[in-house]
């Protein structure tokens, strides 16, 4: 005799929640969402990556950690079906697998998160963690040659919407660093914040606070370069100019570098001076490339 049994399954709802933004969180939402249902992804702290955001490498291939973050944070960012919890806490869940509710503790940002585009002013100007005192400061003074320099920087950009990143690229482009009485003349004929300048400044590799050559050579250090020899084209770089790596030459004509990833893997090893990349290099050729950049007539 034939039995049929009839089988219940509680309803499911059509969203789920996922407690952790690191890099496993970021990976469930997405394999979730390419299932069909929506995501909410919830994390403690004021942004989503976890502790891989804070790493540089990773074991055990060695890989850049950015690298493996940043098609996954691309990817949230473009994905309408993952909505991003931040700087909140689980308090309860209630319900059973399946069809559960959860009670959310959101601490407040203070911040309009339509409008906020992550600059960090507020950080700077923030009266609670900064203590205010308005003081005139003094009036900054040049040699004649170099404010002639930077009044033609700052008059090409004049008028022009958010100038400040273009005349910090001229700057740069003209002195190949930043010293500090140079950042704080263009503050005061700008009236852009010392403070925001000087995180600029910080903040990207291409510029430098402390004096570098006319040369900048970034050797590739990524994983497919290591491999192929970079680390003996760093060396030989190094004896040839008598510096070390993040040093300068005495006479400001070399700077030499190590880059974690330059975006050349198919001609490792790979290395930059300025803007000019050289691929499948060998270490017999790098004496004929200082050659080249010491002969170089220098710059009108």
């Amino acid at each position: 005799m034939d039995m049929q049994h009839e089988h219940t399954h509680p309803s499911k709802t059509g969203s789920a929640l996922v407690v952790g933004g690191g890099i496993g969180g970021m990976q469930a939402a997405l394999d979730l969402t390419a299932g069909g249902v929506k995501v909410y992804l919830v994390d403690n702290k004021a942004s989503v990556g976890g502790v891989m955001a804070q790493l540089d490498k990773t074991f055990p291939t060695d890989d850049c950690a950015m690298c493996n973050m940043a098609p996954r944070l691309v990817e949230l960012g473009r994905n309408p079906d993952v909505e991003k919890i931040t700087l909140t806490e689980v308090e309860s869940l209630t319900g059973e697998p399946g069809n559960f509710s959860a009670i959310l503790k959101k601490q407040p940002r203070f911040v309009d998160e339509d409008k906020c585009t992550g600059c960090g002013a507020c950080v700077s100007s923030c009266p609670t963690w900064n203590t205010v005192q308005p003081l005139e400061p003094a009036r900054v003074s040049l040699d004649p040659g170099v404010e002639i320099q930077l009044r033609e920087i700052l008059k090409k950009h004049e008028g022009r919407q958010g100038p400040l990143m273009p005349i910090l690229q001229d700057i740069n482009e003209k002195f190949h660093y930043f010293p500090e009485p140079i950042l704080r003349y263009v503050s005061q004929e700008t009236g852009y914040p010392l403070a925001d300048l000087f995180r600029i400044a910080t903040f990207y590799s291409s510029f430098s606070i402390v004096p570098r050559g006319k040369h900048v050579i970034n050797v590739c250090m990524g994983t497919t370069c290591y491999v192929k020899g970079s680390q003996r084209l760093l060396e030989t770089f190094s004896s040839l100019l008598h510096i070390g790596v993040n040093e300068t030459t005495p006479d400001l004509q070399f700077t030499l570098k190590s880059l974690r990833c330059i975006g050349c893997c198919g001609l490792a090893p790979a290395v930059m001076v300025g803007e000019k990349v050289y691929g499948n290099l060998t270490v017999q050729e790098v004496p004929d490339i200082v050659r080249e950049y010491r002969a170089a007539p220098a710059a009108a």
